[in-house]
Order: C-alpha cells, then structure tokens, then sequence
C-alpha cells in the first residue's frame, strides 16, 4: 500500500491510496476463508467447501466485505503514520471494480484539528467561589418533601378557591357553542397560585364556589405549543366538585426513615452535603470557563466546518427541548429556521472554538477516552431514557454520534487537566444577582388542554 496526501485546508485532508493486486488477492482470500468455516451449503459438510464454490456463491458479499476490511486496515494505518485524528466521518471515494489481479486505488478526505501554537495552559491562576450551605435553602427542600406528601383534606365553606388551595374541576372549551376538540377534563385537580394553567384560566376557577358551574372567555398565546390553539378566545366552562387544602405531614424520624435515612438530623445533613456538592461542582465549571475563556484570547485558527455544524444542531436541539417544556415550540419563536442559526452562528463558532483548543490539548498531553468508558456514558443514557443499551449504541455508531461523544468526553478531560494544574485560589462568594431565581415559565404544564386530565 502506497499513499500521498495533501491539505486541501488548514482543516481537511485529502488522501489518494493504491493497492498493490497482491493485497487485493490477499483480502478475497482471506474473506473466502471466513466463509469457508461459516456458512453452510448443501451436499457439503460445514468446512469442507471448496473455495471455488464459497466464491462462486457469495461473490458480491465476500469482495465487497474484503474491499471494507483493506479500507479499514489502510485507513488506521495511513492515520498513524500522519498522526491525525478525523474529527468526523470520512468521505470515501472508489472504483466500482475490485477483482482480482488488479490493483486498488480509492481516495479518502476528512477533517482535522488545526494546527497552531497551543498557550501556556499550565500554572493559571483563577479564583473559584466557596460553597457555603444557606439554611434557608435546606429549608425549602424539607418544605418540598412535606408537600409531597401531604394529604389533601376538603376545606370549610363554599369557597370560591383562593391560591393555595386545590380545586377539583370539570372543564371544557367551546367556539362558536361547538365542543374544541381536546380542551376537557373531568376531575382536574388544579393547584392555583403554582402557575400550572394560563392566567386566565385560573382566574376564571376562583370565581366559582363549589358545586357550582362559571364560564368565561379564555384567550390561548399566540405561542401556545397546539397550534390549532394558539391565539384563539375560547368560551371555557367549568365545575368546581371540590375545593382541598394539604394537609402536611409532621417532620419527624418516621417521615426520614421512609426516604431511607435514620433521623430528621441525617436527612438535613444528607441534603446539606448534596447541596455542597451541586454548588461545588457548579463553581468549579465557573472557574474552568474563565480559566477556558483567557486560553482563548491567545490563539487564532480555522474552524473545521463539521465541529461548527455539531455545535449548531446541539444547540437548536437544547432550545427546541427548553421550548418544549414550556409548551411552546421553535415555530412559536415567529423566526426562520436559516434566522435562528445566524443567531446563534457566534455562539456556535465559540464552542467549536473551545473544543478545538481542548482537542488539541488533549492530543498533546496524550489523553485517551476508551471504549469501556463510552460504554459508561452510553449505558447511563439508556438508563435515564429507558432505552435499550445495545440499540442506543448501534444508533450512535450508525449517526456517527459516537465521534462526537468521544471527542466531548476528551474535551472534558482537557479541560479537568488545565484545572487540575491552575492556581485556583478560593474567594467568598459574590451577593445573588436581582431576579436571578423564579425564572421558569409561566403556563409551563396543566394548562387547560392538557388531554390526559390529571
């Protein structure tokens, strides 16, 4: 096998590769052998079919797989010898003919990192916050723990229900006197005041007392997630069967032990330490960014086009997902889909620029993620998802999405590497900034519409 290469850019190769006919011949035979000891054919016993017949019989197959396989062992050979790593899939150019006594010629091309001068990326200083475990926030938690658990007894009184309390309620819409399809429930158990349903509607359920009916015009945003929905005014009638208060249980050992922890002490201090170590962590990817950020000031390269692209799609995935959960989708956002990427052209092109930087690191202090430790991040996405481990992989290998876990994994590594060797020097921690919490959407879930009925 001789090869020749050439950059095409300072991000992609090109690389023409010919096959001597003795290597041709050595493949097919080699592939005829793999046959030979599988297959069965009949009026022969399992191995003992001439090789003339395997051939015969299964040619296409048996040149075709000898023709991938040279392919491979050229391909990791050529990119040992250059010492490159492709940052995505490679583009494969061959002949039609691969026979025997002929020789095998075919051209690969394939994007790689840059090359440039890396910055000093030992020895950096950088300051990173203390964690300090606010009470009040232990607090909160032991009060989200009660709620849960709470039993929901019947109020005194007729009501109308006021924020705080939960209304059971039959609910429809109508347009012009006729049902709209998939706006009603029965038995809705609506918590009011917790923004789980349009403004409107919750406003529409406090004026009626229970067991009675109210109806009232309910306008849907002009960005609601149905769009047969969106923007229109809906008469909306409702039925209030019940009005419910929680009544929350007592914070004792018994209440801890039934989340597997001994006392109410343990389970103060085993929501302390997970806080320490969610804001811990929380600050040190604080203080990898800036350190992250002063490396990149100091270095100039081109972007390889495909590393820019996958930082586009997981970003538009990440916004659609945001969107979701916010019933609302990218159409509601009123943007073209070619607007959209413009927007976020910069913020894409500096991710890429960041793993551009980390990827060469990465390279240089010889970091490695293996294939046991894709399989770690592939099986716990499974589990989260409920997917089944070995289809998910296939899936990654088949969309080439295994290269770019590999390469986010090694990126991470680098980036653990430069923290593990800066300065870091602890400082107190900066005053919240105002507004900062209470930031989720209002009408995210519940909403009237909702076709399951809680």
């Amino acid at each position: 096998m001789e090869y020749s290469a050439e950059d095409i850019s300072p991000v992609r190769k090109k690389v023409v590769i010919t096959t001597e006919p003795q290597e041709v011949e050595a493949a097919i035979m080699g592939a005829v052998a793999l046959y030979k000891t599988s297959v069965q054919v009949d009026g022969f016993r399992k191995g003992k079919v001439p090789a003339s017949v395997i051939e015969q019989r299964f040619r296409d197959k048996i040149y075709e797989e000898a023709r991938q396989d040279l392919i491979n062992v050229h391909i990791n050979d050529v990119m040992q010898k250059l010492d490159v790593m492709p940052l995505s899939g490679l583009d494969v150019d061959t002949p039609d003919s691969f026979e025997r006594g002929k020789g095998f010629a075919y051209t690969i091309e394939f994007e790689v990192l840059p090359a440039f001068t890396l910055p000093p990326y030992e020895g950096m200083d950088v300051e990173q916050e203390k964690v300090e475990v606010d009470q009040k926030e232990v607090q909160e938690v032991l009060d989200r723990i009660l709620r849960d658990r709470a039993q929901l007894v019947p109020v005194d009184g007729a009501g109308p229900a006021v924020d705080g309390q939960i209304a059971t309620v039959d609910f429809a819409a109508f347009e012009n006197g006729e049902p709209v399809e998939g706006v009603k429930a029965e038995s809705f158990d609506l918590a009011l005041g917790e923004r789980q349903a349009l403004e409107d509607f919750e406003a529409l359920v406090k004026t009626v007392k229970y067991g009675e009916e109210g109806e009232g015009e309910i306008r849907f945003p002009e960005d609601f997630l149905a769009k047969d929905l969106a923007g229109k005014t809906v008469t909306m009638k409702v039925k209030v069967h019940a009005i419910k208060e929680r009544k929350l249980p007592e914070l004792d050992d018994e209440l801890a032990k039934t989340l597997g922890l001994e006392s109410v002490e343990k389970l103060k201090e085993t929501i302390g330490n997970s806080y320490t170590q969610s804001r811990g962590n929380l600050n040190k990817s604080v203080a990898q960014k800036t350190l992250l950020d002063a490396l990149l000031k100091m270095v100039e390269f081109e972007l390889p086009p495909s590393l820019v692209e996958v930082q586009m799609n997981t970003l538009l995935g990440d916004m659609a997902a945001r969107l979701e959960r916010q019933g609302r989708s990218l159409e509601s956002l009123g943007k073209s889909m070619e607007e959209l990427r413009k927007e976020m052209q910069p913020q894409a092109d500096e991710l890429a620029r960041s793993q551009v930087l980390l990827l060469s690191i990465a390279k240089k202090e010889g970091l490695d993620v293996t294939d046991q430790e894709v399989n770690t991040q592939i099986y716990q996405l499974a589990m989260r998802t409920g997917e089944d481990f070995k289809s998910l992989r296939e899936q990654y290998e088949r969309s080439g999405m295994i290269f770019v876990l590999r390469d986010r994994m090694l990126a991470d590594k680098a980036m653990d590497l430069i923290y593990a060797k800066a300065n870091v020097k602890e400082v107190e921690p900066k005053a919240p900034e105002a507004g900062a919490e209470g930031e989720a959407a209002p009408g995210a879930s519940a909403q009237p519409g909702d076709k399951e009925g809680k």
